[in-house]
């Protein structure tokens, strides 16, 4: 069986605008024309490939489909770009990248490449060790992930580390940790989470406080969750670039490190590689190697 690509790309779009209807505008055809497309991919592939949810998902074999559909579409641009063709801009590049990369770091170079680039960026904000997943899953060309091994068909590139200490407000310390920042006190002393997944504040705390059960605050924002420390709400762990301005108090050892990496989908994208190496560039000025001589 052969998929044909402009129906793995019609399966692509709707997965990304969440409804068929959506995806319609998009795509500048009726509705009706994207559930025939649908219904013709998924006789081809003799199973279901899109659950009708609200919003959309791609089942299992979807994904891989999608993934298809994304990579034909890049390949498409480029050999457009390449003959002169492109009359418009192509499909967007959607990124997966971590909060913390993407409120320090990672927004500058992608703004430095302006116009020279033939599409948009889309950026997905993930947790670090699961944008990785987005990316096997097709839902992105592109992540900045802690995985050090590649997703299959794609490349890998060392970023560099992310090193963070555990730090709190004056007032917040001086209230909570006249005496330091001993095992009984952290097990009273409010703490501040990225989100449900984040264990930096978990993995330092289980160096001074094992069995602590502080009270714990959720800040799913980069930029807030500084302000909320900042501010006395709890303590928590943030990278250099994010003390810097701030009225912070380290609490001390141990500094936390988090190895970042670029991984890419396996194809030719003059749009996709321009991206990399503006984002790989402007890596090795921001994060510290991976292997310090």
């Amino acid at each position: 069986m052969k998929i044909p690509a402009d129906l793995a790309h019609t399966l692509a779009v709707v997965v990304d605008a969440g409804s068929l209807e959506a995806a319609a505008g998009e795509l500048h055809i009726t509705q009706s024309a994207v559930s025939q497309r649908l219904a013709t991919l998924e006789r081809l592939a003799g199973q279901v490939l899109l659950i009708r949810s609200r919003p959309v998902r791609a089942t299992e074999p979807g994904e891989a489909v999608v993934r298809y559909g994304r990579q034909a579409a890049l390949l498409e641009a480029d050999a457009s770009l390449a003959l002169g063709l492109a009359g418009e801009r192509s499909a967007p590049l959607p990124i997966a990248v971590n909060a913390d990369s993407l409120a320090t770091w990672l927004l500058a170079p992608i703004a430095a490449l302006g116009a020279s680039l033939g599409t948009t960026v889309q950026l997905h904000r993930e947790d670090e060790s699961f944008t990785a997943e987005l990316l096997a899953r097709g839902s992105v060309v592109a992540a900045v992930t802690t995985r050090a091994a590649a997703v299959p068909g794609c490349t890998v590139t060392p970023l560099g580390r992310m090193t963070y200490r555990a730090v709190a407000s004056p007032a917040f310390a001086a209230r909570w940790f006249p005496d330091g920042a001993r095992a009984d006190a952290l097990a009273h002393a409010p703490v501040i989470d990225f989100d449900r997944r984040d264990d930096l504040q978990s993995r330092w705390l289980a160096v001074h406080a094992p069995s602590a059960a502080p009270p714990r605050f959720q800040v799913p924002s980069s930029t807030e969750f500084a302000q909320a420390i900042a501010l006395g709400l709890g303590w928590g762990l943030l990278p250099s670039a994010q003390r810097t301005g701030l009225d912070l108090v380290e609490l001390g050892e141990p500094t936390l490190a988090v190895a970042l990496y670029w991984q890419q989908w396996r194809v030719h994208s003059s749009d996709l590689d321009a991206v990399a190496e503006a984002i790989a560039a402007a890596a090795r000025g921001a994060l510290e190697p991976l292997n310090p001589r």
